[in-house]
């Protein structure tokens, strides 16, 4: 038996069935840079980035020295009582970061999930209104609001009912809502005639607090809402006092070519959520909104013992240095372009490529039978063989190959990665590829 078999047997009697979507059995030891070792020593090349919490690469030097430095120092003592200097420049620099000119404030959490919760406790206190329209295919996180506004899997509502009330969800301007032809203005007007159908019979606009958007999915499957459909989305909440706010937290710091997911728009919103890679990995996140919502909820309606401690502020303080100093915007950009191009070259090759949408180092590749439908079974197999020779990537909805590495992964590392899906592609097309025998059920 194996270091990883015999591991993942033992902690197969302690961990609750719902603490982990399963893909492949590996026990993981350590990482650097784009390059994660099992317990058992064998390398793989990383294109999930710790599901996009990563960006900066694993144990990157900067990081880590930040990390050790100040837990030298000063690990803990609780921002919700007391500031400490580390965490105090954070916020001043997260504000500074976020988009827009205006008067901005932030408030620390430990998760995506949390982060995503305070926008709605915000969004209700700042309007007095109840009402939230959230979209289907979103993964906003897994505490109960959160996991309330989330529409990517049943099984985040399965068996836990109810959920937060007054919730509405509506369409997701993705690509599989378009008819045979649709250019994006017709489909814009389309979707946004869905969006305001609500409105239009039973959800009063001047009872909603909320409409929370990923302006890029990252769950749902890496979809790109169209440019007029934002905007008229964005205008409808101006015309009625509605708060706009945008998920960055899969999405945010350099991962999609920009800063910030939204930028792609140039929409300013009135709040935004971040984590996951805002910390490098480490549990913080962070809403950043307008000064006059910030300030409509009064302590403790939101505050955590170990939010924007000091360890993590200091490592989110040393991941903004990195992204600078190492231009990863630009090269998340630059290398995404390379994958990009290798995947539409692949899908001319290959009918079971269907649909390609990258934006930076950050892709969603559909895997599609012959009559243009999901392919689970041959995403599974693709997925499996990968790892199998050495590189990790996941799938998303069951076909969709998700490809978002550390965008410090170098050229060589990444062209290798490509090489290796190349094999897989000729060997799936050859009928060569099987379900792995583990296969009760891999992926979401």
């Amino acid at each position: 038996m194996s270091n990883n078999e015999r591991i993942l047997a033992q902690e197969n009697q302690d961990l609750a069935k719902t603490a982990r979507i399963k893909y492949y059995d590996i026990v993981l030891e350590k990482g650097a840079g784009a390059i994660i070792t099992d317990v058992d020593h064998h390398q793989y090349i990383d294109l999930l980035a710790s599901a996009s919490a990563t960006n900066t690469g694993h144990s990157h030097p900067k990081v880590v020295r930040a990390i050790q430095e100040q837990a030298a120092k000063l690990i803990q003592y609780t921002p919700a009582y007391f500031a400490n200097t580390t965490t105090a420049t954070l916020a001043q620099r997260l504000v500074q970061l976020a988009p827009g000119d205006g008067d901005k404030k932030v408030a620390f959490g430990n998760s995506g999930s949390d982060a995503n919760d305070a926008i709605i406790k915000f969004a209700r206190a700042y309007t007095g209104r109840s009402y939230i329209v959230s979209f289907t295919g979103a993964y906003h996180g897994s505490t109960f609001g959160s996991m309330s506004v989330s529409g990517v899997s049943l099984n985040m509502s399965r068996k836990m009912g109810p959920l937060l009330p007054d919730i509405v969800k509506v369409p997701y301007p993705d690509q599989n809502q378009r008819l045979d032809g649709e250019d994006d203005d017709t489909f814009s007007k389309r979707l946004f005639e869905q969006f305001k159908l609500p409105f239009e019979t039973y959800l009063p606009a001047e009872e909603v607090a909320l409409v929370l958007i990923e302006a890029i999915q990252g769950d749902g499957g890496i979809v790109k809402a169209p440019q007029q459909y934002m905007d008229l989305v964005y205008e409808f909440t101006r015309q009625h006092g509605i708060v706009f706010a945008v998920d960055e937290v899969n999405q945010g710091l350099g991962r999609t070519g920009k800063m910030w997911s939204i930028d792609h728009f140039g929409i300013v919103p009135d709040m935004m959520s971040i984590g996951k890679s805002i910390a490098s990995g480490l549990p913080l996140s962070a809403v950043i909104g307008r000064r006059d919502i910030m300030d409509s909820l009064d302590a403790p309606a939101n505050l955590y013992t170990t939010a924007g401690n000091p360890v993590t502020s200091a490592a989110a303080l040393a991941t903004l240095d990195v992204i600078e100093e190492e231009h990863l915007i630009e090269r998340s950009a630059r290398l995404g372009q390379i994958a990009e191009t290798f995947f539409h070259q692949m899908a001319a090759q290959y009918t079971f490529i269907g649909d390609v949408r990258f934006y930076g180092l950050n892709g969603g590749v559909d895997i599609v039978n012959q009559a243009g439908e999901a392919d689970v079974e041959a995403t599974t197999k693709i997925i499996y063989r990968a790892f199998e020779l050495g590189v990790i990537i996941i799938s998303l909805r069951g076909n969709i190959l998700r490809f978002q590495p550390p965008l410090v992964i170098t050229e060589e590392e990444l062209n290798q990665a490509l090489t290796i899906l190349a094999q897989v592609f000729d060997e799936l097309n050859a009928h060569q590829l099987a379900l792995p025998e583990s296969d009760n059920h891999i992926g979401w």
